[in-house]
């Protein structure tokens, strides 16, 4: 697959594709759907019958039927409309689109990530992207050091040089990197269940993690004992600053810490729900894949909102250690604002006594 061309923009994407050999003869609308499998065929046939999706070259009106040659440059346009739009209870999300910066130079900037922002484009997530927005704004490429998931916020490195991002990367991908989160998570009782909370205050979870699908289905992690022959190793220690029953809702939540060891996908949020710790607000694991399916396809449930409280998952990057210029560096995200609003709604604990906590937790980083 050969992609000549690629523009980001914050309003507009722009790609032009070549017809490999083995593409001789495809459909038009085939071709494009190998390249943006998140489009259904409908919407790739509405944006060819717009003219979003040109033949170069090619005299006539394409049509989505329209058979291509080898050797044929085809051009993709995805102007930004609505498809990014979040909703929770029926209201349009405020979307934070302007991260906050923690540390710039001429090599690297690192950014508390706001929640919804994806660290590059992907999907049909193309313009509220950590990196299209800095290459908008340096009018460079900027490059995605290692990534956070796109719901969940905090300290995210980007890199403004090439050769400083391909420094940097293997850190992460060797696992030398020190990672901190924050989480708050809705505590599961019962020895009855499998799932359930052991009143531990520090403890570490070794479970070893895969996909039992493919497709979508894929989104959705098992965890299996970690001397099991399935999935992969991973490992995560974890902290617990305060447990509550909440004087507003009866419903118990925990305050913690989170440091992944490795880096799986999901793995901190998998790795408290094999602790009957599943995260507030976690569409997938405090719900289930089909309440996932329900909130992308914007049919949520009034019960679905009420089990969740939150429009997405309560886990912020709050620090992250790594070796930059030949130098350890610690970088640190305070709570942000919609965690803090949810705590100070539910809780009775001050804030500013889980930021000590926290502060006081990674101090000992520094003693290392």
């Amino acid at each position: 697959m050969s992609i000549l061309t690629k523009k980001f923009t914050q309003e507009e994407y722009q790609a032009v594709y070549l017809v490999d050999e083995v593409y001789d003869g495809m459909r038009l609308d085939q071709f494009i759907q190998e390249y943006l499998p998140a489009y259904s065929r409908q919407e790739i046939k509405k944006k060819i019958a717009k003219k979003e999706i040109i033949i170069h070259d090619r005299p006539g009106k394409n049509k989505p039927s329209s058979k291509l040659h080898f050797g044929e440059k085809v051009t993709v346009v995805i102007p930004k409309t609505t498809h990014e739009d979040e909703w929770w209870n029926g209201q349009k999300v405020a979307l934070q689109t302007i991260p906050e910066i923690i540390f710039q130079d001429q090599k690297i900037v690192v950014i508390s990530k706001p929640a919804y922002m994806a660290t590059h484009p992907t999907g049909k997530h193309l313009f509220n992207c950590a990196t299209v927005y800095f290459q908008d704004k340096e009018n460079k490429t900027v490059h995605s050091i290692h990534r956070i998931d796109r719901e969940t916020s905090g300290v995210l490195l980007l890199g403004t040089d090439p050769k400083e991002a391909s420094k940097l990367t293997p850190q992460f991908e060797r696992g030398e990197v020190k990672k901190c989160y924050f989480f708050i998570s809705v505590i599961q009782r019962g020895q009855d269940k499998e799932e359930h909370y052991h009143d531990k205050v520090e403890f570490k979870e070794e479970a070893r993690l895969d996909s039992p699908k493919d497709g979508l289905d894929r989104v959705w992690i098992r965890h299996h004992p970690k001397d099991s022959k399935h999935g992969k190793r991973a490992e995560t220690d974890f902290k617990i600053l305060h447990t509550e029953i909440s004087h507003k809702n009866k419903r118990e939540y925990a305050l913690g810490l989170a440091f992944p060891k490795t880096g799986r996908q999901h793995q901190i949020r998998v790795h408290a729900l094999a602790n009957g710790l599943p995260l507030l607000g976690d569409k997938i694991y405090l719900g289930s894949f089909p309440m996932f399916q329900r909130f992308k396809e914007e049919t949520a449930t009034e019960e679905d909102h009420q089990l969740l409280e939150l429009p997405r998952q309560a886990l912020h990057a709050t620090a992250l250690k790594i070796k930059y210029q030949d130098k350890l560096t610690t970088f640190k995200s305070k709570i942000p604002g919609d965690l803090k609003e949810w705590m100070s709604s539910h809780l009775s604990i001050e804030i500013s006594k889980v930021e000590e906590q926290i502060e006081a937790t990674l101090k000992c980083w520094s003693d290392d």
